[in-house]
């Protein structure tokens, strides 16, 4: 059995829209196959939720906590970041998707596992064309501008629209473990969209070691 957690929903981005994009993808791709155990766990209690050693965690939440006040305030503490790191050098795996991209310390230890992270977005959302890894789809999407160390990555989507181009998604090893970064999507037509959900049970199916989605050349941390 594959034990998900997953943190979801932030000040932006509902939880239950998450949620359900998440079983979708989880279904479509494990649906009859292999179960699976997903667990919704709360970000502060991330420490914890490591320690049952999940096969993969799914994080979809930015790291302030009040983006429209205490912009200060945030819930990453270095404790939190160095059990994450600790957790995927010893074979977990990590999927930061969307908002798990969001205002976390470019020179902490949790960006720098990732290999990048969330730069900018336009103000309006516009229809964003997605093309990599043999899916092209088109949605209005929140168009995410990141930051990527393409030198340690392998960068495997890539996106387009009227304000400009940049990488969508990227995967590799990280010691023992798998990370992944998925910069869509953020208006539930997005999160519901079939090559979407096939795109994001990939990702899924990647970070948890299925076999036949490890295909990716091997970068080590």
């Amino acid at each position: 059995m594959y034990k998900i957690a997953a943190v979801i929903g932030d000040y932006y981005h509902r939880e239950d829209m998450i949620q359900s994009a998440l079983m979708s993808a989880v279904q479509e791709t494990f649906g009859g196959k292999t179960a699976v155990d997903v667990w919704i766990t709360d970000a502060l209690e991330l420490p914890q939720t490591l320690a049952k050693r999940p096969d993969l965690v799914v994080l979809f939440k930015e790291n302030r906590v009040d983006p429209e006040g205490d912009k200060s305030a945030l819930w990453m503490n270095e404790a939190i970041a160095q059990s994450i790191t600790a957790y995927v050098k010893q074979g977990g795996g990590w999927l930061a998707w969307h908002s798990g991209l969001a205002s976390y310390p470019e020179d902490g230890a949790y960006v720098d596992m990732l290999r990048g992270s969330f730069a900018s977005h336009p103000e309006l959302h516009e229809l964003v064309e997605y093309e990599g890894n043999g899916v092209q789809f088109t949605i209005k999407d929140e168009h995410y501008f990141v930051h990527c160390d393409e030198s340690r990555t392998e960068v495997y989507l890539r996106s387009t629209s009227v304000d400009g181009s940049s990488i969508a998604a990227w995967r590799h090893y990280y010691g023992e473990g798998r990370v992944c970064a998925l910069a869509p999507a953020h208006r539930p037509e997005g999160l519901q969209h079939p090559s979407f959900i096939g795109l994001l049970g990939e990702a899924l199916a990647w970070c948890s070691g299925t076999e036949e989605h490890a295909n990716s050349k091997e970068v080590k941390g």
